[in-house]
């Protein structure tokens, strides 16, 4: 893929450019997981049900009840 360059906005708001979206399938409302390496900020779509169904073991409503708690959210996202 080609380099894009991209500025950031008031309050670090920066706007994908439609080309990554679109090869990446993000739509309005996508999660993305953000991780710095290296020096480098790396972006990837955010797979919920991956990480639900690792998080817990047990039935689906087990997987629901897990969510619903607030520290599934800050210790996994």
């Amino acid at each position: 893929m080609q380099r894009e360059v991209i500025k950031v906005h008031k309050k670090g708001i920066i706007v994908l450019p439609k080309i990554v979206r679109e090869a990446l399938n993000i739509e309005e409302g996508t999660l993305l997981e953000l991780r710095v390496e290296d020096g480098k900020i790396l972006l990837e779509p955010l797979d919920l049900w991956e990480r639900v169904w690792r998080c817990c073991s047990g039935s689906a409503e087990e997987a629901e009840k897990e969510l619903d708690k607030e520290e599934f959210w800050r210790k996994r996202v």
